[in-house]
């Protein structure tokens, strides 16, 4: 019989999936921010053409998930950091769930100040 380590059990194994999927899609999306900055550089005819286009309000509602993929990757970063330094307790659920709730607050907040 195989026996599951806890941190491999239910939300947990969420969160941990959340977390990678969140810096991968964080990652995908470096390369266009690094382009963005480079026309900030080279043609700012190009930066004001792009820098119009962002007010779109799909680009806003983008910004609010780029938002919300950060939230998610930093405070899913300091779960596992929790995780790996502190003891096993049965709370890791909550430090999980209150990990996300953060990540939604702040990309709520974000999101409704943009709009």
């Amino acid at each position: 019989m195989e026996v599951i380590a806890p941190h491999r059990r239910d939300s947990l194994r969420i969160a941990s999936l959340v977390h990678r999927v969140s810096g991968l899609a964080l990652a995908l999306f470096l390369p266009l921010h690094f382009y963005v900055l480079g026309l900030a550089l080279s043609d700012t005819a190009a930066l004001d053409s792009f820098l119009k286009w962002t007010d779109n309000p799909f680009v806003k509602i983008a910004e609010a998930g780029l938002i919300l993929l950060l939230s998610l990757h930093l405070f899913g970063g300091l779960r596992l950091l929790a995780l790996e330094f502190l003891p096993w307790s049965a709370k890791q659920k909550l430090f999980a769930a209150v990990a996300v709730s953060l990540s939604v607050f702040v990309s709520l907040g974000f999101f409704l100040s943009a709009v």
